[in-house]
């Protein structure tokens, strides 16, 4: 019975560590808050547009998807910070591909977008 409470325990901790990493990326990364507010206006357009189920799926995961990558961009970028306080080129490289990810998570994001609700938004006004 201890290994189960044991267990248990330390999955909630590792649940309570993961919910900080992402206060303090919220708190900490301008850029995530800005994707905050762009998911919650996906959101309501969605509400909006009346999405399928599957048009749903689709959007949550373009949302989630930069929400992730901007979670590991900023998990990166506090890391180099850590190893290399001083500028680098390497660190500079780093940094510059974590965020290129973030961009590409947010470019299927909007071409996602689009094929979805442009169409719907189209005809709502036609």
């Amino acid at each position: 019975m201890k290994f189960v409470k044991d267990f248990f325990v330390y999955r909630a901790k590792a649940f309570r560590y993961a919910l900080q990493g992402i206060v303090t990326v919220v708190v900490s990364q301008p850029n995530m808050r800005i994707i905050a507010v762009a998911g919650v206006v996906a959101f309501l357009l969605g509400l909006l547009l009346d999405l399928t189920y599957l048009e749903w799926s689709f959007v949550f995961v373009a949302i989630f998807f930069i929400w992730m990558a901007e979670t590991f961009n900023s998990a990166l970028e506090f890391l180099v910070d850590l190893v290399s306080p001083e500028f680098h080129p390497l660190a500079k490289k780093a940094k510059d591909a974590a965020a290129g990810a973030v961009l590409l998570a947010i470019i299927l994001s909007l071409c996602l977008a689009a094929l979805i609700m442009l169409p719907k938004f189209i005809a709502l006004f036609s």
